[in-house]
């Protein structure tokens, strides 16, 4: 099988990669569409010291169990299914948690992969392959608004709010925030290719404004954008973490105490919220793909996806 993979020599095509051998409960998936997100490039940097078939955004069909034939996305979290984490429908926080792509299960990168039937949901028929591969970072930015109403019920409408980082992930948490109602900034570079977000309702923004917000999210994954998005989260405010990286942050932590400002760590979100905006409209993918490559040029893909400014990369199966 041909597959992604990253190990001892960094990653690379692996023309013979084994056949994903399903366990208990899971179905093999025939991979149609996998992206290459910022956790991967991250991954081949050191994070996690995962070692595996790279890749936990995807779509594709189920060769077998109750959905066989479907165009299906996935929870890329595996649960154990019996720890109170788990029962209470947040796997992502299990103990014992096998996470495709990035701990412990081989990830999308591939021709086929194994995964829990529980994880599955069916694609709907309005969304086609280039935009339900989106589904997993679309649902991550819609678990800020869970977390939120959760937290402190900031769900006001038209509530200031500024997401920092126009790259891969921060366009999706802007177009959720501004369908939810909030008064979105995206502040980043390499704007023009974005520019369409402006009919969606969301201020471009090259630089952070002068006004600090009553919430932000820092989706750069760079030291020194958390230090912009301290900066610009007003007193009693929330600051939402929403990258992953390798390297460690050092970052001064008096002004956030001085300014009272509540963090909050926002990883996975549900699928079901993902699919519901993207069959609706309300998150647009189209103009965040940056180039398609075929798997077999899989190292080309992560080379383009790794460059400054490039966004959203995706990788063709059969």
């Amino acid at each position: 099988m041909l597959a992604f993979v990253l190990d001892e020599k960094g990653p690379h095509i692996s023309p013979d990669q084994p056949e994903p051998e399903p366990g208990p409960d899971e179905v093999v998936v025939r991979v149609l569409r996998a992206g290459v997100c910022n956790t991967d490039l991250e991954l081949a940097r050191g994070y996690m010291d995962f070692n595996g078939v790279l890749g936990h955004e995807f779509v594709g069909q189920a060769l077998d169990g109750p959905l066989a034939g479907k165009r299906v996305v996935a929870g890329i979290n595996f649960g154990c299914g019996r720890c109170a984490w788990c029962k209470g429908g947040l796997e992502r926080h299990c103990p014992s948690r096998r996470v495709m792509g990035i701990l412990g299960a081989d990830g999308a990168m591939a021709e086929r992969v194994a995964v829990p039937s529980a994880n599955l949901r069916v694609v709907p028929d309005g969304i086609d392959d280039d935009a339900a591969v989106f589904t997993e970072p679309v649902a991550a930015a819609c678990e800020i608004l869970d977390q939120l109403e959760a937290a402190n019920g900031l769900r006001e409408t038209r509530t200031p709010a500024l997401v920092f980082g126009a790259g891969k992930l921060g366009p999706l948490i802007a177009q959720v925030l501004a369908a939810a109602g909030f008064d979105v900034g995206l502040v980043g570079r390499h704007l023009d290719s974005v520019e369409w977000l402006a009919d969606r309702g969301i201020t471009l923004m090259d630089s952070p404004p002068s006004d600090r917000r009553p919430l932000v999210v820092e989706a750069t994954g760079s030291i020194e954008g958390l230090r912009a998005a301290v900066a610009a989260t007003s007193p009693r405010g929330t600051l939402v973490l929403k990258t992953t990286v390798a390297g460690k942050h050092q970052i001064e932590l008096a002004p956030i105490v001085i300014d009272e400002i509540t963090l909050l760590g926002s990883r996975c979100g549900r699928m079901e919220a993902a699919l519901e905006r993207l069959a609706s409209g309300e998150v647009a993918t189209a103009g965040l793909i940056d180039a398609s490559y075929d798997l077999r040029e899989a190292q080309s893909a992560f080379e383009r996806a790794a460059a400054r400014g490039t966004r959203k990369v995706l990788l063709r199966g059969d």
